[in-house]
Parts: C-alpha cells; sequence; structure tokens
C-alpha cells in the first residue's frame, strides 16, 4: 500500500487504470467523468487530493481530442484542489506523429523553386528577405516598376502640354448654358479604362523596347504557408493546465521530451518485445529482425544488438512525392531472410500499410515466418482486415490502448501487459527512486 497517492482513471483505458491500481495495491479514485447534453466534459472529483501525489492515467486512443481536453480538464481539477504534484501518465502519447516540424514528402516549410538550379543558395530556396549580395527587388512582383513609373510620368507631362493648348474645362465635364455638368459614371468608368490602357499599352511597348522580348513572369520563390506546430502546442497545453510531470511510452519522435518545460520520462516498450522474442519464438538466434522503414532502424538494431540477432532493413527506393503515391513507392530488402523467420519491429501500426507491405516483401524473399512486434496497436480504419488478409502470421502488439475489440477480430493478435511497467514507474517517481532499471534491455 503506497501513501499520499492517487490514482485518477481517464476514459480512454479503464481496464489499464484497473491493473496499475491493483499492482499498486491502492484504489481508483472516485471521479465523474461525463460530458453535457451540448458536448462539454465534465470532470468532478469526489474525494480530496490535498498534498497528495496525483497520477491521472489517459491513453491517446480511440476520440483523441475529447480524450486530451478530459485530461487538461482533470489535471487543472487537481491543482485547484491543492495537489501537491500532478503527472500525466500517457502511454500513447496523443499527437505524437506530428512534430514542431512538419514535412511533407516534397521538404516543407522550404519550397523548391521555379527555376533552375542557383549556387548562392545550395538548398534550392530563397528567403524572403533580400540577400546581402542581391540587390532589392523591384516595387512590383513582376519586374515592371522602373518602366511603369516612367511611362506614368511621360503620361503626365503629355496631358500638362495638352490641358496648357486646351481650353480649361474637362472633355469630361462640358458646359450647358455656363454651368459645368457632371459627367454620368459610365462615361467616366469609359474614359479611366481607356487611359489605363494606354498605360498598359505604354508599359508594353517600353518593355518590348528595352529588352527586344516580353517580360515573363516568374513567382518569387521562398517559404510555404503557415503549418501548425502541434508538438509545442501540446507541450504547451499540458504545462499550462498544472502538469508537473509526464510518463509516457516509446515516443514517435524523441524531440518532444525538449518541448516540455517539466520532467518527461519515455519508458520503453523493447524490453517487453525482446522478452517475448526469447521465450515466444522458436529458434530465434536463427531468426532475422527487419525494420519496415529507415526511421525505425535504430530501435531494430537496438533489439538485435542485444540478442545477437542479425539484421535486415527495407527501404523505399523511391521516395513518393503524395501522401496518395505511397502505395506506389517501390520498396527494396537490405539482408538476407531467405529460410529463416523475419521479425518485424516498429513502435506504431495505424492503418497497418507499412507493415503488411513490409510482411509481402519479406515473404517474397524466401522467409519462412512473419511476426510483427509493435508497441502501439492503434489499428484504426481497416487495419483488422489488412491484417487477416496480409502474409503475416502473427501480430504482437501491448496494451496501451484498449484491444479487445481488435483481438476478437484479429486471430493472429496477441497482447503484451505493460500495466506492471508504468506501476512499477509510478512507484519509483512517487518515492523518489531512479527508474533508469525501466530504460535497460537485460
Amino acid at each position: 500500500m503506497v501513501r499520499n497517492l492517487v490514482v485518477l482513471g481517464g476514459s480512454s483505458h479503464p481496464q489499464l487504470v484497473q491493473t496499475i491500481c491493483n499492482h499498486l495495491g491502492v484504489p481508483p479514485a472516485n471521479v465523474l467523468l461525463s460530458k453535457f447534453s451540448v458536448g462539454e466534459t465534465r470532470v468532478e472529483i469526489k474525494e480530496s487530493v490535498r498534498g497528495k501525489d496525483v497520477y491521472i492515467i489517459q491513453s491517446g486512443c480511440g476520440k483523441v481530442n475529447d480524450n486530451f481536453m478530459e485530461l487538461l480538464i482533470a489535471i487543472s481539477a487537481c491543482k485547484t484542489a491543492s495537489a501537491k504534484q500532478v503527472t500525466a501518465v500517457l502511454p500513447l502519447f496523443p499527437y505524437s506523429r506530428q512534430s514542431d516540424i512538419p514535412y511533407n514528402k516534397t521538404g516543407a516549410p522550404l519550397s523548391k523553386t521555379s527555376g533552375g538550379y542557383r549556387p548562392d543558395f545550395p538548398c534550392e530556396t530563397a528567403p524572403q528577405t533580400p540577400h546581402p549580395d542581391l540587390k532589392p527587388s523591384p516595387g512590383l512582383t513582376n519586374g515592371n516598376g522602373d518602366q511603369l513609373h516612367k511611362s506614368l510620368s511621360k503620361v503626365q507631362l503629355d496631358g500638362s502640354k495638352d490641358s496648357n493648348n486646351a481650353s480649361p474645362v474637362s472633355p469630361h465635364h462640358p458646359q450647358v448654358n455656363g454651368v459645368r455638368k457632371r459627367s454620368n459614371t459610365l462615361e467616366s468608368n469609359k474614359s479611366t479604362i481607356t487611359d489605363n490602357q494606354k498605360v498598359g499599352s505604354t508599359v508594353s511597348l517600353t518593355n518590348s523596347s528595352d529588352n527586344g522580348k516580353k517580360e515573363i513572369f516568374h513567382p518569387q520563390p521562398g517559404y510555404k504557408q503557415w503549418v501548425a506546430q502541434a508538438g509545442t502546442l501540446v507541450a504547451d497545453l499540458l504545462t499550462c493546465a498544472g502538469a508537473d510531470h509526464v510518463i509516457t511510452m516509446d515516443l514517435h519522435d524523441a524531440q518532444y521530451q525538449g518541448f516540455f518545460d517539466i520532467p518527461v520520462d519515455n519508458l520503453y516498450g523493447k524490453p517487453l518485445l525482446k522478452k517475448y522474442i526469447q521465450y515466444s519464438i522458436p529458434d530465434y538466434k536463427n531468426a532475422v529482425v527487419v525494420s519496415p522503414d529507415a526511421g525505425g532502424a535504430k530501435r531494430a538494431t537496438a533489439i538485435a544488438d542485444s540478442l545477437g540477432m542479425p539484421f535486415a532493413l527495407i527501404h523505399k527506393e523511391r521516395r513518393p512525392t503524395k501522401i496518395t503515391d505511397r502505395q506506389n513507392a517501390t520498396m527494396m530488402l537490405v539482408g538476407d531472410v531467405r529460410g529463416r523467420t523475419a521479425i518485424l519491429i516498429d513502435d506504431l501500426a495505424d492503418t497497418s500499410n507499412t507493415i503488411t507491405r513490409a510482411a509481402r516483401l519479406v515473404k517474397k524473399e524466401g522467409a519462412d515466418k512473419v511476426y510483427a512486434l509493435i508497441t502501439h496497436g492503434i489499428l484504426s480504419g481497416n487495419a483488422i482486415e489488412r491484417i487477416n488478409a496480409s502474409d503475416l502470421d502473427k501480430v504482437v502488439v501491448t496494451n496501451s490502448v484498449p484491444q479487445d475489440e481488435h483481438r476478437q477480430r484479429c486471430p493472429k493478435l496477441e497482447v503484451l501487459e505493460i500495466g506492471a511497467v508504468f506501476a512499477e514507474a509510478i512507484r519509483r517517481v512517487h518515492h523518489g527512486e531512479s527508474i533508469s532499471v525501466l530504460f535497460q534491455y537485460d
């Protein structure tokens, strides 16, 4: 029994909350979680948390936005109720795939120039501010500022000469019986259009006479439109709500820890996956650990090196320029899996497109069996149907998100329990002990 500790569970994963409380030997806190008829979130804590350490468990799954808002309101409620410390426990961190510098397949936020390669800008991009060695840009975007000013000055000079020779009465304002009469709006518009056409024709003639050919408009290259920075925003929301500490597992982007001004403990799911390989995969020494993409190579090699297993990598030969072109990207296997068991290692599976395509490739290269070991099995959309129809023999995930429905629909699915890992992390943080042992593989 741990004293002065309160475990408050959100509505995203009640089963995991109960498992953690059973390991800690404390009951879940009495809290009311509901919604008003308008859809607003309601959080009401039914017991005292004054001077206690509160741990709020909420996973970023299901209705992510509603669950995240519920977490923020619960954190604020505990701080208002004079809690000593509030720790947000997020087994699956929401918005973990939206890093602070969003990019697309062409390299946003910078865009390539419309012209050829420029030696003074090796990245083929031009900043919005003038380069120190370049002359200032013209007043107009099409570069015809000087010619337009010259043409307007010439038209004004010609107009002043004509006005000196002609009568002072403007032709657009005739006189009737000695009284000046105002012209119709239609007539004035026609005259304005005629004057503009004259100016435009003068500009075009000036361009043709100066350059010998018509000037072609080229847009200035530079930065693209503003993009959302979800990483810093989520970190600021948790901090401003009153969170003093964050505990999560297998962040998709490790840079997320730098967005916070509070401590962030990123637990690893690799020890659970490593233990499963050792005790549940027969003859695992002859198996091959395969990373389905280049981004997860470091994660997969860490397990392969600790177990003394060979390693293979799947590389996309042609990087697609659009998200819709990912289906057409050519994948290439670097390594040998023929006659062996292939173990695919990844941190997250949402639509399961990457993992199923990787399984098809290693099976084509001669692998006997294909396992997929994934920390966060979100499995949204038609992911279950895709896994059932794939070449995967077994898919192993953790219960960082609820898996009961997925297990009923997919006979290939096997779930690992992570409640004990988070319970031990909470116990050590509460007593001020080191949690480095949870980061070790052995």
